[in-house]
């Protein structure tokens, strides 16, 4: 048997060499279809491997750590558990990425802003040309602000594994090779550390006819450089791809790829529509020429990279959302980036540490609102009140009507079945007759580390102790109506039983953990049945969630708004997010109503 040392040793190294080149295994596959089609298209030389992703750095440095601080025994449980749950996972995502062209579901849940430049120039010409001095302070902002911007391949990764990027990620891309790019952007871009994508159309190099452009010297300058990634963007830059024959078409993505190759000597992955414009028969060109990759541009339609048709249209924003957001950093279209979910975690595990996100979805025609993040707890009003309103007074960010109440008396805050709030630490059992109705139904319990839910026995769970039997530490309990996701798993039509109108369209509320092991509450706003809407959830990377109080109580509230566009039923009970231990305000709970 090797010794722990040596297992460590050879993980570290394997994960250090599989996870650097995701992206060429993806152009391989590629590469691998085209010969399918008959492509002429030579394969690019494998001896220039892509920039190493940051996420073979994160695995390979987790490795290292591990080799770093365990006791060197032949004790190998905590050499498998280290793989099983922290580089198990990551493989996983990488090894069942989507079909090609396809862009993974958890992607689609991020929101990643691709910035579209033209010239940058001292003088303006057009309205969309920038000068030096405005882009620096572009760059500026995206550094104040906590972007990190993207490569082209770190993007690709994205958006077919679903592997979450960076907190705000951005990423930056410049147009037609213009001279300025060199003699402006690329400094500037040196300056600050940032990658960009400069999508080149092969007949401009080195043509100084009306605006200046990079020669080849330059460009090879600049595709020497790990932070720069070169995009073909056809040979002549015809107004419409679309509007070509078939073999001009193919002229057009095939030659600028090969021109490119031959003359800077690198791949080339990637393809950039001339003014955004393709359909399907351009983007099956792009396909067989050998591209991994296309990004496209729609200025009535800007939409984030997860929202675009494939991987061979990605959509971009023009840069005047960076101008915009300057002036305006909250409500900027720029406010929205997010990476996406963490990926799931092997064995269940909870995380209570992730800064708490908002995040708007569309998942098989459902619309969903998602709020995740933070520590879970509940909050039982002494009266009814809108949801913002019990929030007013608490640190909470985040939160969800909660359990299900009497309806007897319009100001009573007497729920259906035992309640548990972490505002006072007082049990409250439910009336036994109702109890009865309750068997089996979710019953929710929080703890300080975990969250379970778990079947309700009335004869077991009406006291504290019994709840405290299933959950020692528990500091928050109450009866849902049903499980919508369980194990991952969307729950059968069966599985709701004698359900009162599980079956119907309604407005649905729910809360759960997802595939990371955060706490995820959300709303349906628009009607939906409980069986669809199960499915839509564990699509959307929920591992667990139970339906909430629904219909005229489905309500949700962000950062002091409620967020659906109707007026809800007030309730008594929320489930609500906190910020993570880390925030300063975490511990300043006071809750009034």
């Amino acid at each position: 048997m090797l010794p722990t040392r040596l297992y460590l040793f050879f993980a570290a190294q394997y994960f250090s060499c599989v996870l650097t080149f995701p992206v060429l295994l993806f152009a391989i596959e590629a590469q691998a279809q085209d010969k399918q089609n008959n492509s002429s298209t030579p394969a690019p030389s494998l001896s220039h491997c892509p920039q190493a992703s940051p996420y073979g750095t994160e695995l390979t440095s987790l490795a290292t750590q591990l080799l770093q601080t365990t006791n060197w025994t032949e004790d190998k449980t905590k050499l498998f558990e280290f793989l099983s749950l922290k580089l198990g996972p990551q493989l996983a995502a990488y090894f069942n990425s989507s079909p090609y062209p396809n862009i993974n579901e958890r992607a689609k849940l991020a929101k990643v802003p691709i910035l579209m430049y033209h010239d940058i120039l001292p003088k303006k010409q057009v309205f969309f040309d920038v000068t030096p001095q405005e882009f620096e302070q572009h760059l500026q902002f995206i550094k104040q602000h906590g972007f990190t911007p993207i490569s082209y391949d770190q993007l690709v990764i994205h958006l077919r594994t679903g592997l979450p990027l960076p907190e705000k990620p951005i990423m930056l891309t410049f147009d037609d090779g213009y001279g300025g790019h060199y003699e402006y952007v690329y400094p500037l871009l040196k300056k600050y550390g940032y990658p960009a994508v400069f999508s080149i159309y092969t007949f401009g190099v080195g043509n100084n006819v009306g605006r200046s452009h990079v020669s080849w010297e330059q460009l090879k300058e600049m595709a020497a450089d790990p932070l720069i990634t070169i995009a073909a963007h056809s040979v002549t830059h015809p107004e419409d791809l679309r509007r070509l024959s078939d073999d001009k078409l193919q002229m057009e993505v095939t030659e600028s790829k090969q021109i490119l190759e031959n003359k800077l000597d690198i791949p080339i992955r990637y393809f950039t529509y001339p003014a955004g414009r393709y359909n399907q028969k351009v983007a099956a060109a792009v396909k067989q020429a050998g591209y991994l990759s296309a990004l496209t541009m729609n200025d009535n339609d800007e939409r984030f990279a997860g929202d675009s048709e494939s991987l061979l249209a990605i959509d971009r924003f023009g840069q005047s959302n960076l101008t915009r957001a300057i002036a305006n950093p909250e409500s900027s279209i720029l406010s929205q980036a997010s990476g996406g979910m963490k990926i799931p975690n092997w064995g269940g595990e909870f995380d209570f540490s992730a800064n708490v996100t908002f995040n708007k979805t569309t998942i098989d025609r459902t619309y969903l609102l998602l709020i995740s993040g933070g520590r879970p707890m509940t909050i039982h009003a002494k009266s009814r009140y809108q949801v913002p309103e019990i929030l007013a007074d608490t640190a909470a960010v985040a939160g969800v009507d909660g359990g299900f109440f009497s309806l007897k008396v319009i100001n009573s805050n007497i729920m259906i079945g035992p309640v548990l709030s972490q505002k006072a630490n007082h049990f409250v059992p439910g009336n036994a007759s109702e109890n009865l109705r309750l068997a089996g139904r979710p019953l929710v319990l929080i703890g300080t580390q975990a969250v379970k839910y778990i079947p309700f026995d009335p004869f077991l769970h009406n006291t504290l102790e019994g709840i405290q039997a299933e959950m020692p530490d528990v500091t928050d309990a109450f009866v849902a109506a049903a499980w919508l996701v369980k194990d991952g798993q969307p729950r059968s039509r069966e599985s709701f039983g004698n359900l009162f109108g599980f079956d119907a369209a309604r407005r649905r509320a729910f809360w759960g953990i997802n595939q990371a092991g955060q706490p995820t509450i959300g709303v349906a706003p628009r009607n939906v049945d409980a069986v669809k809407l199960g499915a839509v959830l564990a699509k959307a990377g929920l591992r667990d969630a139970v339906m909430l109080d629904s219909g005229d109580s489905s309500s949700l509230a962000y950062k002091g708004e409620l967020l659906v566009p109707y007026t809800p039923r007030p309730v008594p009970h929320v489930v609500a997010l906190l910020p993570p231990d880390g925030d300063e305000k975490a511990n300043c709970l006071v809750v009034k109503r």
